[in-house]
């Protein structure tokens, strides 16, 4: 099974972009016709607005990933990266899932952390096939699951 990123969620994101870019084009040609309000604003609004498109691109970048389960095996690549480690399901140290209910839905995020130090994590709104990894985990390495945490 394809653990990837859901296109939904790309698509969501690039709008929020796009919408952004276009109100920084905004303000930038109107401090260079008009001059509508004082220097400051310009300043403040343009570098807020390119803090928060950086981000959001650093997002998408980071958030861009396969991750391929089965044969023993889990497999992550990030494309933009051209990376691609193959674990072992042995080399898993632990996993677990973490459920938070909010507006009467439910928010999972899956986190699995292997030998070598590095961790993946990967939720259920951003990602396809996040039940099947799931159940994938709980039957090659269920002993790995982090038993139930106090608060």
């Amino acid at each position: 099974m394809v653990i990837k990123p859901k296109v939904s969620t790309y698509i969501s994101l690039s709008m929020v972009l796009l919408i952004l870019i276009a109100g920084l084009i905004f303000i930038l040609r109107d401090f260079a016709y008009k001059g509508s309000f004082g220097l400051w604003f310009y300043l403040i609004a343009c570098s807020i607005i390119t803090l928060v498109i950086l981000m959001l691109l650093v997002k998408m970048m980071a958030g861009y990933r396969f991750i391929t389960a089965g044969r023993d095996q889990i497999i992550v690549k990030l494309p933009l990266r051209g990376y691609t480690k193959v674990y072992p399901i042995a080399q898993i140290i632990a996993w677990d899932e973490e459920i938070i209910t909010a507006n009467k839905r439910q928010f999972k995020q899956l986190t699995i952390a292997f030998t070598d130090q590095q961790s993946i994590s990967v939720s259920n709104h951003e990602h396809e096939a996040y039940v099947d990894l799931v159940d994938y985990l709980s039957k090659k390495a269920g002993k790995q699951k982090v038993k139930n945490k106090k608060a």
